[in-house]
């Protein structure tokens, strides 16, 4: 496994980075081009990963970087909800110092030469926030099925399982750690 190496897998996770001002400057104006960018945004993450893997092309730069632009995908989604009024404060707070502990520890390990890979409650924490910040942008609804309540519902799916992947991962550090 090779440190830094660009290959399609890391150039799709700078690609997710790179679209982040666009998905913030143009959503509170044009919801659903910032929703095209998102899903683009939110592809990428669903890519590299299996082109890492599938083409054995898996780099602890990867391993670093493709967490590190997931964050700053969700979190800048979370801040622009709350900025849009679509989302409460607290949530993203708690979302995102979650995010930020992770990374920490994350970090921590990886200057021990300990790689903690990302776990299913982890990976299903990020399809719920993905989901749900669609859904939170998505105009009005489709009969009786809103999207903002569905939205908000999966959100708090997507905090329960940010807490649970949050401590399963403190404590799996602290194991491979000691």
């Amino acid at each position: 496994m090779s440190t830094i190496k660009f290959n399609l897998p890391t150039i799709l996770t700078f690609s997710r980075i790179f679209l982040i001002p666009f998905f913030v400057i143009i959503t509170p104006g044009s919801p659903l081009l910032g929703i095209s960018i998102f899903l683009i945004a939110s592809l990428t993450d669903f890519l590299d990963g299996y082109l890492a893997r599938r083409s054995g092309q898996i780099t602890k730069f990867g391993i670093i970087l493709d967490p590190i632009a997931d964050k700053f995908l969700i979190i800048s989604a979370l801040i622009l909800l709350v900025d849009m009024v679509r989302l409460s404060a607290w949530i993203a707070i708690v979302i995102i110092v979650r995010e930020f502990v992770v990374t920490a520890l994350r970090v921590v390990a990886l200057s021990k030469d300990i790689v903690i890979p990302a776990e299913t409650g982890g990976k299903l924490k990020t399809a719920a926030q993905m989901i749900s910040i669609i859904l939170l942008l998505l105009p009005g609804g489709i009969g009786d099925f809103d999207f903002y309540d569905a939205g908000l519902v999966i959100m708090y799916v997507a905090l329960v399982l940010a807490l649970v992947s949050g401590i399963k991962y403190t404590i799996s550090f602290w194991k491979q750690i000691q």
